[in-house]
């Protein structure tokens, strides 16, 4: 889960960028980086900053100006896959042939080993980091220079290329890579796991494009959310703002992943044509419907949320119950998103600095705590004990979101069993794990119905990480012994050890 944007406009763009990925900073907070093409008219000379940590700490105002003109791309970073430690490893990633190519990419290759060998092996590339997403870059790099060879490169031949991107790689993939003297492309894998959109804005010089994980990027930024780009579509945007599309891959059907809407996105974005929030309240229904099937609703005093993204869900739950519903945790918002730090140790630490609990909302009352998804059990099971310790006569549990059971391979941080609380434990054994008085799960099914039934032309879900299905089909036992072999350092270790050949990546390339 990253997130990334790529614009082309008709004035200077890194104030743009920078606005944009303080918009998707909830889908990385690990690193941050912005490349800008320009000043000069036809768009060769590429301006580059990428750093580890946020947005507001990677860019200070000498960084900004550093990066001039009005095409440019940027990427929030968060890693399943490489070198947590290394800056290295941050987005965007460069290559000087052919024309000059930037990529940023969020999701996760399946087949990025393969490709590792192939790229060296036949293409005769060379990798200097353990990123998937400079597999995928070089890769492009490869399909472009041999579908543009003693050709001009027009549309006709970037599709070409994507269409040979898609049948070379495997796994989940939405990309915008800035071409040299070009224009944007942006594309999307052949499930639409990953999402991807796209706008457009009116200014007095012209028309402005930008394409964004989210469309709450392009909303915050002035633009008009046009659509999303289609599983397996390719979007081409020239220097001129022109959009050229066209679908690259064969059989592509529209499968995005389910836990984009329990939890990664945010509530005000719209994906694939179905509100997020909406989506949350419909799973707080049939939530209802799951908890009024397992106990006597009678039990609950009070409707309680974690803080924030099961507060629709919540909401929703407490109404069809009847039940009040109360903020009982303050979020401390300079705390960042306790599921995606890198680290146990960390999320743990993490977990009481992050939330408070108001006495007064627990004392003497049963508690019905909401969260999104439990997927490693510790940060419940703290949270648990502090609704105890703030004088809560029983806390109940429920999950807007089934048991989080099977690893996730396509670019969430879920990469190995071990560390899911629900795999190969019964919901009983889970309860007292987490220390609840009773733990409601959401079902698989209603789950998917939920969502489902807000758009009728999706051809179903990734959800892989409840349902044990791979939506790919090229996902095996020993995929997941790599895939955890490639788990990012973690926070804990000594970052001495991380250490590797640093290239210079702050300045212009």
């Amino acid at each position: 889960m990253c997130g990334i944007v790529g614009v082309i406009s008709t004035a200077p763009v890194n104030q743009l960028i920078y606005d944009a990925l303080l918009l998707l900073q909830h889908r990385g907070q690990d690193a941050a980086g912005i490349v800008t093409a320009g000043p000069d008219a036809k768009g060769r000379k590429f301006f580059m900053h990428k750093a580890r940590g946020m947005v507001r700490d990677v860019f200070r105002t000498r960084n900004m100006r550093g990066l001039p003109g009005t095409v440019g791309l940027g990427q929030v970073r968060y890693p399943t896959a490489g070198n947590a430690y290394s800056e290295e490893e941050a987005q965007p990633f460069y290559v000087n042939a052919p024309f000059g190519l930037v990529l940023v990419h969020n999701g996760n290759l399946t087949n990025a080993h393969a490709l590792k060998q192939e790229l060296f092996a036949v293409d005769r590339r060379h990798l200097n980091t353990d990123s998937d997403t400079e597999v995928l870059l070089n890769v492009v790099a490869h399909e472009l220079e041999l579908a543009a060879r003693d050709l001009p490169l027009t549309p006709n031949e970037i599709f070409k290329a994507v269409g040979a991107v898609h049948r070379r790689i495997k796994g989940s993939y939405a990309v915008v890579c800035l071409i040299a003297g070009h224009g944007v492309l942006a594309f999307r894998d052949p499930f639409g796991i990953r999402p991807l959109c796209m706008g457009e804005t009116d200014t007095p010089a012209g028309k402005g494009v930008m394409v964004a994980s989210e469309s709450v990027a392009l909303e915050g930024t002035g633009h008009r959310l046009l659509r999303d780009v289609a599983p397996g579509e390719a979007v081409f945007i020239d220097l001129e703002g022109r959009i050229h599309a066209r679908q690259c891959a064969a059989n592509a059907s529209l499968n995005p992943c389910v836990f984009e809407f329990v939890y990664l996105a945010r509530p005000d974005s719209v994906i694939d044509g179905i509100s997020v929030y909406q989506a949350r309240l419909n799973m707080g229904e049939t939530l209802a419907q799951r908890l009024i099937s397992t106990m006597p609703p009678s039990e609950v005093d009070v409707v309680i949320p974690i803080p924030e993204s099961s507060r629709p869900s919540a909401m929703q739950l407490a109404q069809k119950l009847g039940k009040p519903y109360r903020e009982g945790f303050v979020k401390n918002r300079y705390v960042g998103r306790t599921f995606i730090m890198p680290g146990q140790g960390m999320r743990k630490k993490s977990v009481r600095q992050k939330l408070n609990a108001i006495v007064s909302e627990f004392k003497g009352r049963n508690v019905l705590l909401v969260d999104d998804s439990i997927v490693r059990g510790t940060t419940s099971k703290e949270i648990v004990q502090m609704a105890r310790e703030a004088g809560a006569r029983k806390v109940f549990m429920a999950s807007a979101a089934p048991p989080v059971r099977f690893p996730n391979v396509y670019g969430i941080d879920m990469p190995t069993k071990g560390e899911l609380i629900a795999h190969d434990r019964s919901i009983e054994e889970i309860r007292q794990f987490i220390g609840a008085d009773a733990l409601i799960y959401q079902d698989i099914a209603a789950m998917k119905r939920a969502v489902g039934s807000l758009n009728p032309k999706l051809a179903g879900f990734e959800a892989s990480c409840f349902d044990g299905v791979y939506i790919t089909g090229d996902v095996s036992a020993a995929d997941f012994e790599a895939l955890a072999a490639q788990r990012p350092l973690q926070l804990e270790e000594d970052a001495e050890s991380a250490s590797r050949l640093a290239l210079q990546s702050a300045t212009e390339v």
